[in-house]
């Protein structure tokens, strides 16, 4: 049995999976998988592997496949509304798409949209697309996550779920060197009833939090 807590929930957890030298351990309590902290890439290395990627917002591709997040925005908020796309990488098909549409939302990312003053106010949606499996600490984001939506605000998460019934080693999600936490359903489960959100609803990839 492993020492190591789960950064999401602290349960306990153990040897899930080696993929190569890294290691992959599962939480008791809420089924995520998690990368051991001794197998993270250094700060240097991740920013090199997120450089390589090719995040165009004018791609039509990338649209098509961010749009469950923007069709569930667009349906369920305004123009008069205030949204915030956390953890919009290089370029955001969230912030683009929504923006044509005359919606108002911010974009803050660690390493290519780090401003501080962003995170200063609330916002009535959040949309954070592929960005929560990079989460090393996991727990304290959703925190800041839930303490930036106002009442009756939605926050959107768009992620690849841990499935038990998946095999895991032919998984492509899992090899990503800087996909670090990966969620069950049972983990969303445990947000939401930990920091108090009204409602779930899971539809494919996305999992929309209201408060």
């Amino acid at each position: 049995m492993s020492e190591l807590k789960c950064p999401l929930c602290s349960g306990s957890s153990q040897v899930y999976y080696l993929h190569k030298e890294r290691e992959f351990l599962q939480c008791s309590l809420c089924f995520s998988v998690f990368l051991n902290p001794k197998d993270y890439l250094s700060i240097e290395e991740e920013v090199k592997h997120y450089n390589f990627h090719n995040n165009d917002p004018e791609d039509v591709r990338y649209q098509n496949f961010l749009s469950p997040v923007n069709n569930r925005v667009l349906a369920d908020f305004g123009k008069e509304h205030e949204g915030l796309d956390f953890g919009s990488g290089t370029g955001s098909p969230v912030v683009k798409v929504l923006g044509d549409n005359g919606y108002n939302i911010s974009q803050f990312d660690l390493f290519y949209h780090n401003h501080p003053e962003v995170l200063q106010k609330k916002y009535d949606y959040i949309a954070c697309s592929e960005t929560a499996e990079h989460f090393k600490q996991p727990y304290t984001e959703f925190a800041q996550l839930h303490s930036l939506l106002k009442p009756g605000g939605k926050l959107y998460i768009m992620t690849d779920r841990f499935n038990p019934d998946r095999d895991f080693g032919t998984w492509f999600y899992k090899t990503d060197p800087t996909h670090v936490f990966l969620y069950s359903d049972e983990s969303f489960t445990w947000i939401q009833q930990e920091f108090g959100f009204k409602n779930m609803v899971i539809e494919g990839r996305v999992v929309v939090l209201g408060l």
